[in-house]
């Protein structure tokens, strides 16, 4: 069995055969890939060596003392912590060798075709169509708030594919080309000034039948282990203490001393307490992922998360008074990846409302934490026995 030693001693011989100094950055992550040093507790050949989840950390700390290259994990977040799990748990062979590896190289990026205008919170209510032709689906329809899809190779996407059925039974869960012509991909301008986000337009696009995740119509079991995910990326993240929107205020008030007020000082130790809870309950739930797929904890990590986020950075504002309105980038940007940490104040308490929405909005969460982690009554659903056709929309 693989211990840490034995890790080691691959890390080693990998850094022996690539010395990160010398080795094109790309050739190093597909050798480390390849070397199963990618995500160890993946299968041989997929990136892993089938070694305990917590073992990563061994690995990781070598590399990183070695100044070895990293994949940017936060520019391919939805492929690492989305797309590549729900491969490994539904996907083909020959899907997993196809896709695993370059999506972790950073070579294909992804994105998530979920949400649409008429289905966000209720996602299983989507209206975008799938219908089978021959071999292939031919698929029409509309997503929203697409992160990444201005830069994304491949998409996970979610469609109706039985509309007789209730709704959460005629969904298929589909990889889709990004670069098919019948993708239009439109940004949405946000709050600040940037267009991270993206409407997506899908008009006679044809999937193989080969790029299907899972049985057809058992899509909303595919998603499950995307949602799960997710949440566990958005809201479980790895920090160090003060890591994430309370280290930026923290720095401030310890260098600022003629912005401290006594109600602020209050505020600011309660939120600091309740930062370092949610970082350490984190290290936790990653604990718990070593013996299998994440469940509805995450959701909860993810609301605490939004709500810290929100409040850390009202804070701030507030504390930096009439400079904690400033913001001097406001540009129609098309970033790759989302700062929260390296921009002005007032950029941090704009993005930050989008926290409550992107990875389920606060209220589905809340549901899921009562029903599936407190065991209290389901809320009426009096949609959940009628076919999708005959829902009023």
């Amino acid at each position: 069995m693989t211990d840490a030693a034995d890790l080691k001693r691959r890390t080693a011989e990998l850094l022996a055969a690539h010395p990160p100094a010398t080795t094109d950055r790309l050739d190093f992550l597909r050798a480390r890939f390849d070397a199963g040093l990618a995500w160890v507790h993946y299968p041989e050949g997929l990136g892993g060596l089938g070694a305990p989840r917590s073992l990563q950390v061994v690995v990781d700390a070598e590399l990183e003392a070695a100044a070895a290259p990293d994949n940017d994990p936060r520019r391919i977040g939805i492929g690492l912590g989305m797309a590549a799990p729900t491969i490994l748990a539904f996907g083909t062979e020959e899907q997993k060798r196809r896709y695993l590896r370059p999506l972790w190289t950073g070579e294909e990026v992804w994105c998530q075709l979920f949400s649409e205008p008429g289905a966000g919170s209720d996602l299983a209510a989507l209206g975008t169509r799938a219908v089978r032709n021959g071999e292939d689906w031919v698929v029409n329809g509309q997503k929203v708030w697409t992160s990444s899809a201005h830069l994304a190779r491949w998409a996970i996407l979610i469609a109706r594919t039985d509309p007789d059925v209730p709704k959460h039974r005629g969904i298929t869960y589909f990889i889709c080309d990004m670069t098919d012509p019948g993708v239009e991909v439109r940004p949405l301008r946000q709050v600040t000034g940037e267009a991270e986000f993206n409407e997506v337009f899908i008009t006679d696009v044809r999937i193989p039948d080969s790029r299907r995740l899972g049985e057809a119509g058992d899509g909303w079991t595919v998603a499950q282990t995307t949602l799960n995910n997710e949440r566990v990326a958005i809201g479980g993240m790895r920090l160090p203490r003060e890591g994430g929107m309370i280290g930026p205020v923290a720095k401030t008030w310890r260098e600022r001393p003629e912005l401290r007020t006594h109600d602020l000082h209050q505020r600011l130790l309660k939120l600091w307490v309740e930062a370092e809870v949610a970082r350490l309950t984190g290290e936790r739930l990653r604990q718990q992922l070593v013996a299998g797929q994440p469940g509805p904890e995450g959701a909860g990590m993810k609301l605490a998360f939004a709500r810290l986020n929100q409040e850390i950075s009202g804070l701030e504002v507030e504390l930096r008074g009439e400079e904690g309105l400033l913001y001097d980038d406001w540009t129609m940007r098309r970033p790759e990846l989302v700062d929260f940490t390296g921009r002005d104040a007032g950029y941090r308490y704009l993005r930050s409302k989008g926290n409550s929405i992107e990875g389920g909005t606060t209220e589905v969460l809340l549901n899921i934490v009562a029903e599936r982690v407190l065991g209290l009554p389901a809320e009426p659903r009096t949609d959940k026995d009628v076919a999708w056709k005959d829902l009023a929309r």
